[in-house]
């Protein structure tokens, strides 16, 4: 009865929301406190009715790409400055100005304020994001689920001899990798556990911080794409926040 009710919620917003985009629910003013508090992690994005443009386009991705990721629903408000002026009073209760445009808020079961994602409007930021705020993983560029489960494992270990036998596992399985670009990727995870064992786990923040002021620089889009994804790596030996 309970999923019924929502798939007609959907279904109905469905037909007033201009935007179609795969993996996204559209809300209105009438379904978002019926639709919204059902999932445990919700991100909306704030925006025109007909959306379109770059940042669109991102959002797109991790919607189509989130789309079977359990207690998490991606949605859209699209709001109106004409006419009726449809979601406006969404957008004036949760702060949202047209000039900013768009605007993606996440928001989290038990929590009583969205937080707003401020970052660079790209897609593996977004999910980083989303990573950060809640625990929940969606694949990122360059990350491999293995990987990322060793890299996990690995910084939650406090014995170094264990530590030192997690890089042995994974040294192991990009032997049997056999994309070079997933080797490529392997080879980051060992490296981020070969300084971690030599320096400390304090490694991971000052190495986010030196890649993130590179990626930030006057760099190629070639370069900022494969720093970024170096980013996403450091990302899987970050303790998640829930």
């Amino acid at each position: 009865m309970w999923l019924k009710s929502i798939l007609f919620l959907v279904a109905l917003a469905s037909t007033a929301y201009a935007s179609n985009t795969k993996g996204s629910v559209p809300l209105l003013t009438s379904t978002f406190d019926k639709i919204v508090p059902k999932f445990k992690v919700t991100l909306v994005k704030f925006d025109v009715t007909y959306p379109y443009g770059e940042k669109h386009d991102e959002f797109v991705k991790v919607a189509e790409e989130s789309q079977n990721t359990p207690d998490f629903l991606v949605a859209e408000v699209g709001v109106q400055d004409y006419g009726d002026k449809e979601n406006s009073d969404l957008a004036e209760r949760f702060g949202v100005k047209k000039d900013d445009f768009p605007v993606l808020k996440l928001f989290i079961s038990g929590q009583d304020e969205p937080v707003t994602f401020k970052g660079d409007f790209k897609a593996d930021e977004i999910k980083a994001f989303v990573k950060k705020n809640t625990g929940i993983k969606l694949q990122l560029k360059h990350c491999l689920p293995q990987f990322d489960e060793l890299a996990a494992k690995f910084m939650k270990e406090e014995d170094k001899t264990k530590q030192e036998g997690i890089l042995s596992e994974a040294k192991k399985l990009q032997e049997s990798l056999e994309k070079d670009a997933d080797k490529k990727s392997a080879d980051v995870y060992i490296k981020m556990m070969q300084k971690v064992l030599e320096r400390g786990k304090g490694f991971i923040d000052s190495e986010t911080e030196r890649v993130k002021n590179i990626r930030n620089g006057k760099i190629t889009p070639a370069k900022k794409e494969e720093l970024q994804g170096r980013l996403n790596i450091i990302g899987s030996f970050v303790k998640d926040e829930l």
